[in-house]
């Protein structure tokens, strides 16, 4: 039987144009690690049993829980419903389980809202102080889609590569995350690599890798 938790929306704030932070209580004795998710619902009629997996994007450590969630205004699903939701509305979370399992230093490659099971972990590796080695190597479609940019930009500098492909932007890359651009931005492919995307994205870049020399034991893609 999956335990089951009902917790009320106590903050709300967009991330980007179509993100939204969603910060709920956090249940006595619930516990994660960084990197690990959960099945959401939306607690209201007819939602209940509408499972959605949702990373964690607070730490353990925080006092309440943190989602950092896309929302899909273009059909009737579950992410449209949190886009609705208001302070004191509430969620159904269920059984932690793991997403991405954190290894060591490397490079983390994310497309989209596929970053979000990486923000815990810089958030730890901040708070340890252990953000030297990291890279994280991001895509999006356009320059208004990049989840947290301020933040990364801060923990990360110039480790934080972004590149755009959907418009041409001063400052940003404008190409797919292809062989030849793994190629360039990586010059040593025995360390870990974490991979989180669009199931075919994470596809191709787990056959670049390879071709690249990247032993398959150090590649970590989202479960």
């Amino acid at each position: 039987m999956q335990e089951k938790h009902i917790v009320k929306v106590l903050e709300l704030e967009p991330v980007t144009h179509n993100v939204r932070r969603v910060v709920v209580e956090k249940p006595k004795g619930y516990s994660f690690i960084p990197g690990q998710a959960t099945e959401v619902a939306v607690n209201k009629p007819g939602w209940e049993e509408e499972l959605r997996p949702f990373t964690f994007t607070a730490l353990n450590n925080d006092a309440n829980l943190e989602f950092t969630i896309k929302v899909y205004d273009d059909h009737d699903g579950v992410t449209n419903q949190i886009g609705k939701l208001e302070e004191g509305d509430e969620l159904i979370l269920h059984d932690v389980w793991g997403t991405i399992n954190y290894k060591g230093p490397g490079y983390f490659i994310a497309g989209g809202a596929g970053v979000t099971p990486f923000i815990a972990i810089f958030r730890m590796l901040e708070q340890e102080k252990k953000l030297d080695g990291h890279y994280l190597i991001f895509s999006n479609r356009t320059k208004k889609d990049i989840i947290l940019r301020g933040e990364f930009t801060r923990l990360l500098g110039d480790r934080f590569i972004n590149t755009i492909t959907d418009e041409k932007v001063e400052g940003f890359d404008h190409q797919m995350i292809d062989e030849q651009y793994l190629k360039e931005k990586i010059s040593n492919f025995d360390q870990n690599f974490y991979v989180c995307g669009p199931k075919p994205m994470i596809k191709d870049i787990r056959k670049h890798l390879e071709s690249l020399g990247a032993d398959v034991e150090s590649v970590v893609f989202e479960k």
